[in-house]
């Protein structure tokens, strides 16, 4: 543990930046995973829906340094390709 008065405020702010990041990528899996189910029911405007607002989640998580640049922008690739893939068929 430190002994240092500023590295222990940074081990506290660490814990708390760590909850932060750990809830905003799990929100981006529970929101991938919802767009996944939608689509394998075939349903495509809930799908491009939960996709408006998980592209937006997925741009804040770059924004705070959550998620890579390049994390970021294939994850949103991936997850349209899907999407109207889909709506094509």
């Amino acid at each position: 543990m430190a002994n240092i008065k500023s590295a222990k405020k940074r081990a506290r702010q660490t814990v708390k930046k760590e909850k932060v990041n750990q809830a905003r990528l799990s929100e981006i899996k529970t929101y991938t995973k919802n767009i996944l189910k939608a689509l394998e029911e075939k349903d495509v405007d809930t799908a491009k829906n939960l996709f408006k607002v998980a592209q937006t989640k997925i741009a804040r998580a770059k924004g705070k340094g959550t998620l890579k640049v390049n994390t970021a922008a294939r994850k949103i690739s991936r997850l349209s390709k899907k999407i109207f893939a889909t709506a094509a068929v």
